[in-house]
């Protein structure tokens, strides 16, 4: 691959940080005191509620609607970590699978609203190059320490 600048590896390891710098930057936004009183989840329960899937709607009831404390602490905790691992480069495999993942849940909640998905989308299609391009290669904890080589 012929690249300017910047080798392949290098170039990944860009992408690398700049998707981590974007979950970052979602957890940055959120209004942590109206967010970990629920405020979210009782706007992904309204969505799940009216939704046209109902395994979604029963998957929420499940899992998210009995604990919705609990379930904003994961949420905006996990953007947190994936964003620290993606940046530094640490157990980056296990932090883009886990981007890859939350994006995909959101991107199932708000199937019927394309105009949401536009950056859940990217965010997938990065991490899905990240990891087959194996991107933790540059630049990273991981390289450093000879993880996943």
């Amino acid at each position: 691959m012929e690249t300017v600048w910047l080798s392949g590896a290098e170039w990944f390891a860009v992408l690398r940080i700049g998707l981590g710098l974007w979950w970052l930057e979602s957890w940055r936004h959120k209004d942590k005191k109206t967010w970990f009183a629920g405020g979210g989840i009782t706007w992904a329960a309204g969505i799940a509620d009216e939704h046209r899937w109902p395994f979604v709607r029963r998957g929420f009831d499940l899992v998210v609607k009995p604990r919705p404390q609990l379930m904003a602490y994961v949420v905006a905790y996990a953007e947190l970590a994936l964003g620290l691992g993606l940046v530094f480069g640490f157990l980056t495999p296990v932090a883009l699978v886990g981007g890859l993942l939350l994006n995909l849940v959101y991107f199932v909640l708000m199937i019927h609203d394309w105009a949401e998905q536009g950056q859940n989308l990217m965010m997938a299609l990065i991490s899905v190059g990240a990891l087959f391009a194996v991107c933790w290669q540059r630049w990273s904890v991981d390289e450093a320490l000879g993880l996943f080589t």
